[in-house]
């Protein structure tokens, strides 16, 4: 779909082919209008767990606020660790693991320990464009691999071997999918990891959202799988989990010399995460889990709510087996995603991402959380459907 610009400010136009600049513009623009639904970030609207709140003054007031050593928390590292053995099958101690600051610095942190320039990551798409930033800062080369509506954005294993070459070194995994809501499968994780052993190649399986899949579906971490113990990253956090975002604090977990690698960089960059984040982590990973269940229902409830709306307007979208997001096909529209978006925001005032946020080829798509209160969901639904049935029968 062409993006014809008609409606779009230039400093809009500036940045559409920028996902990361896109979506902090579009962000930007709405904070314009203090009546705005925003239904674009990934961020939990819930309360963080008061557990971990109590945990964190607790750390304040006993004075637990020295640095940690840089990989981590000591008790915190075997507690993660101590999670993926018992909930992934993971073969994990307290030295495969690293504390990081956030999952956006460990995405950074092992691409620089992994890869050399030329290096190439098979990737995705759609995909979260930091991907992309972390991988050419390294000077990596992406490698995209496409995925589509009617397989439920799930990645094909045929696919990925197809787009092996000599310069190959990591294949990257994101289950479930930002933005996609999409899973990939077990069957095709099992598969997956059989071509990784016979190229030899490595494997970053990001699994921030794995506690929210929908309708039966199972996560599975490929790091469980015989021989991928080895070749395997497993990156995670607290922030989507436990509504810990602003405490940025996330984990990974690989072969200690991937470790080591990551920690020395991170010796010399931001040093070890903030040591009261990492006692309210602590407290989190071992304390109570009941609040997950009740975040993953109320999700759920509004993710229902969303489907039968957008249906209604007559958008379809992917199966949303997991995560935060409807990606939602908005081609019928006519009207290219970037501009749509706009036209949403300064008409409807909501606030959702275009599917140009998240890769040069789905201008038309539109992402959209279901991040706020059923009744916010309601009224965004309510604004977005004359604007979407003016601009479709123009």
């Amino acid at each position: 779909m062409v993006l014809a610009n008609p409606n779009i400010p230039e400093d809009v136009r500036a940045v559409a082919s920028d996902g990361t600049q896109l979506r902090y513009k579009l962000m930007e623009l709405s904070a314009q209008y203090p009546d705005a639904i925003a239904l674009g970030r990934g961020d939990p609207d819930v309360s963080t767990p008061l557990h971990i709140i109590e945990a964190t003054k607790a750390a304040i007031r006993d004075g637990k606020t020295v640095l940690t050593p840089v990989p981590g928390l000591p008790a915190l590292r075997e507690a993660v660790a101590a999670k993926l053995r018992a909930e992934n099958g993971l073969d994990t101690q307290a030295a495969n693991v690293i504390i990081t600051t956030g999952g956006q610095e460990g995405l950074y942190l092992i691409m620089q320990a992994l890869l050399d320039p030329g290096d190439e990551v098979i990737v995705p798409d759609p995909r979260y464009t930091s991907y992309d930033e972390a991988i050419a800062s390294a000077g990596g080369k992406i490698v995209l691999i496409p995925t589509d509506h009617e397989d439920a954005f799930n990645l094909r294993p045929e696919a990925v071997e197809a787009a092996i070459t000599a310069h190959t070194k990591v294949i990257l995994i994101i289950t479930p999918s930002n933005p996609t809501g999409g899973i990939v499968t077990e069957d095709r994780l099992r598969a997956i990891a059989d071509i990784a052993i016979r190229y030899n190649l490595l494997v970053i399986s990001d699994e921030i959202y794995e506690k929210f899949l929908y309708d039966g579906w199972q996560h599975f971490s490929i790091g469980s799988l015989p021989g991928m113990a080895e070749r395997t990253i497993t990156l995670n956090g607290f922030s989507k989990t436990y509504a810990m975002t602003g405490f940025r604090v996330g984990y990974a977990a690989a072969p200690i010399n991937v470790i080591e690698a990551m920690a020395k960089i991170k010796a010399v960059t931001t040093g070890a995460a903030a040591t009261v984040s990492q006692w309210a982590a602590l407290a989190a990973v071992t304390g109570t889990q009941a609040p997950i269940e009740a975040f993953h229902a109320l999700y759920d409830s509004r993710r229902r709510l969303m489907m039968v709306g957008l249906r209604a307007m007559g958008l379809s979208f992917s199966d949303p087996r997991g995560a935060f997001f409807l990606w939602t096909n908005s081609s019928t529209t006519g009207i290219h995603a970037t501009e749509l978006s706009y036209l949403l925001l300064k008409e409807g005032r909501v606030l959702i991402f275009p599917g140009t946020g998240f890769g040069d080829n789905w201008g038309g798509y539109l992402r959209i959380s279901v991040l706020q209160s059923s009744d916010l969901l309601s009224e965004a639904l309510e604004r977005m459907k004359p604007i979407l049935e003016r601009y479709r029968s123009e």
